[in-house]
C-alpha cells in the first residue's frame, strides 16, 4: 500500500432505525441505517413467499380479463 493515500479505519458504531446497535470497521466514525439483519424480511423469516397454491401471472392475466386457454392461443 502507498502511504497517505488510504483513509483512516475506525471503529464505527451503527445504528438501525429498529434499534439494533453493532459495531464494525469503517471510514466513519458514527452510521445510521435504515434497515439490518434483525429488521430486514429476508433475514427475519418475514418474506413472502410464493408457493404452488398462489396463482401464476398467465393465470391471474386469464382471471382479470375473463379469457380461456383457448382463447389465447387463437
Amino acid at each position: 500500500m502507498k502511504p497517505k493515500i488510504h483513509p483512516t479505519v475506525h471503529k464505527t458504531s451503527v445504528t438501525c432505525s429498529c434499534g439494533n446497535k453493532f459495531e464494525t470497521l469503517s471510514t466513519r466514525k458514527d452510521l445510521r441505517v435504515e434497515i439490518c439483519s434483525q429488521c430486514h424480511p429476508f433475514y427475519t423469516g418475514k418474506i413472502r413467499q410464493f408457493t404452488g397454491a398462489n396463482v401464476g401471472r398467465v393465470e391471474a392475466f386469464r382471471k382479470r380479463y375473463g379469457l380461456k386457454a383457448e382463447e389465447l392461443n387463437s
